[in-house]
């Protein structure tokens, strides 16, 4: 085993901090984040996500930086383990294959350079999970660009790294190809104990995703959480935009055959998604929007509705002339509702408030 890069143990931590300014712009972050897991740094363009990702893996040198990764001391005012030395896997924007190789060979370029004793993935293994095994004699011209991705991503997980690092895998696919590659990381953060810290721009990828996420303004930290606590604030902007939405994490408890209907029960309840059949005891990701979910007094049975929850109002918030952000409690599981401020007003939606939540569609993220 590498004592420069050891496992993640029970107390897993990612500690970092940098202070760099480039013309006209200066990053200064301070970050303790899980070391297990899918952390996402989410931000518009130009907010530090791939200044960041780049000086943690040590791609830029920058005098005033700290980096402790699972135990293993990377850099500080004295130390500094070069890109090479960190474990690290790093999957860029575009996938950077090498053309005159198939993807088999692609493959072992890294895998290669592993002692067998220190490798953690098989080939194989890694094959599998991004379903590359009818790829594996294609030159990269005759991929697609998702599949050249997920080449990319098996190639990082074969170099056996401590910290998987994708700064924005999927800005350069389609939506057709993304929907087509977020399955597989997902399989991925399933499967593989790697941390990962993802940056995305994109909301889906975030909630489909990330355990963990930091949120990035101006080359600062404006706040770093867990997903669904972060998602749920309302002084932060995802909560703001139009496909604002919460995630939800629960377990398949049933499934309803005739109606194509998974029961899943959550802290706080138990949702009914349209969906196809999982075993009982699954792990389920959902996503619910606020502008899918509206407010009543009393329950109302009499609805076409199947999901309405007893819930408690947390906060109110204005977000124009027209609309009101509510949050919601529901057990300790948080909800958004996005309702006009007329309808805030006839109900007496104010904190403390307890009505139903009445949610008109769930989505199954994972």
């Amino acid at each position: 085993m590498d004592a420069a890069n050891p496992p993640p143990g029970a107390n897993a931590r990612i500690e970092a901090r940098f202070r760099f300014a480039y013309p006209g712009f200066t990053l200064e972050v301070e970050l303790d984040l899980p070391g297990r897991g899918v952390t996402a740094l989410f931000g518009p363009s130009g907010s530090g996500k791939t200044s960041l990702l780049r000086a943690l893996a040590g791609l830029d040198r920058h005098r005033e930086g700290y980096v402790r990764v699972n135990g293993a001391l990377w850099q500080d005012e004295i130390r500094f383990v070069p890109p090479h030395r960190r474990a690290i896997g790093y999957v860029f924007q575009e996938a950077n294959l090498f053309a005159h190789l198939d993807v088999a060979a692609n493959l072992r370029f890294g895998w290669q350079r592993i002692p067998p004793s220190e490798r953690r993935i098989a080939f194989e293994e890694a094959v599998d999970l991004l379903g590359l095994a009818p790829l594996l004699t294609r030159l990269p011209a005759r991929l697609s660009g998702g599949e050249r991705q997920r080449v990319a991503i098996a190639r990082a997980l074969l170099t056996s790294p401590r910290l998987l690092l994708l700064d924005e895998p999927l800005a350069s696919l389609d939506r057709e190809r993304k929907a087509e590659i977020l399955p597989y990381l997902a399989q991925v953060k399933r499967t593989l104990d790697i941390p990962m810290l993802y940056v995305s721009h994109a909301p889906e990828e975030v909630g489909r995703l990330a355990d963990h996420l930091v949120l990035l303004e101006g080359g600062r930290v404006r706040v770093s959480g867990p997903l669904q606590e972060t998602l749920a604030r309302l002084d932060l902007p995802l909560a703001c935009d139009e496909d604002a939405a919460v995630v939800i994490e629960g377990a398949v408890v049933d499934h309803d055959a005739t109606y194509a209907l998974l029961t899943v029960e959550f802290e706080g309840g138990t949702l009914l998604v349209p969906h196809r059949q999982e075993p009982p005891g699954t792990k389920i990701r959902l996503q619910v929007r606020a502008r899918d979910v509206s407010l009543a007094l009393t329950e109302h049975a009499d609805s076409s509705l199947l999901n309405r929850l007893p819930a408690v109002v947390q906060e109110v918030r204005a977000l124009d002339a027209a609309h009101a952000l509510v949050r919601l409690q529901v057990g300790p599981t948080p909800l958004l509702a996005r309702i006009t401020r007329r309808s805030a007003e006839a109900l007496g939606v104010r904190p403390g408030t307890r009505l139903w939540a009445q949610i008109k569609a769930v989505a199954v993220l994972s």
